[in-house]
């Protein structure tokens, strides 16, 4: 998303919210045009010219499958903000799970 672009950042964070852990990504690429933003994440949708656009299909899918939400936005003064949620894991169930 930021091949072309001349200043490449890309900075991720990841926050507590309601028993969810929620990623965000921004990047500071070329951002979306909003008729790629309303089929972003189906599958072959893509701008590369080299890829098969079914990355950002799979993460929904993954996301979603793990009760989780993604969306993307575009990120003032230019690129992407991704965002997505997943459930929070405490220490003990994570403990739990191991056993």
């Amino acid at each position: 998303a930021m091949e072309e672009s001349c200043e490449r950042n890309l900075t991720v964070r990841t926050t507590p919210a309601d028993n969810m852990i929620v990623v965000q990504v921004d990047d500071s690429g070329s951002g979306i045009s909003e008729e790629m933003a309303a089929k972003l994440f189906q599958p072959f949708a893509t701008t590369k010219p080299h890829g098969m656009g079914v990355g950002l299909s799979i993460s929904r899918t993954i996301v979603e499958a793990h009760g989780g939400q993604i969306k993307a936005e575009p990120r003032p003064g230019g690129g992407t903000t991704f965002r997505f949620t997943l459930p929070a894991v405490t220490e003990e169930e994570s403990t739990d799970a191991r056993r």
